[in-house]
């Protein structure tokens, strides 16, 4: 899972899988779900981010997971 924001269009991609997104939902304003080819959730898109999530701080908690920061 890679988490993308894009400050210029304050924008939050949250990539789920490294499958190819076919279709795309919009399930509510600026939120879009991104499905694959047999209907599974492979991404998240949020436009205008800042005003709609918490962003300041990202809380990882009991995930079997190797974690990597990217600085900007």
């Amino acid at each position: 899972m890679k988490l993308q924001y894009y400050p210029d269009t304050d924008s939050l991609y949250i990539d789920l899988s490294e499958k190819v997104s076919v279709e795309s939902k919009e399930v509510s304003s600026g939120i879009v779900l991104d499905y694959d080819a047999e209907g599974n959730l492979v991404g998240i898109d949020i436009d205008n981010a800042s005003k709609k999530i918490e962003m300041r701080e990202l809380t990882v908690s009991k995930l079997p997971v190797d974690i990597h920061t990217v600085a900007a």
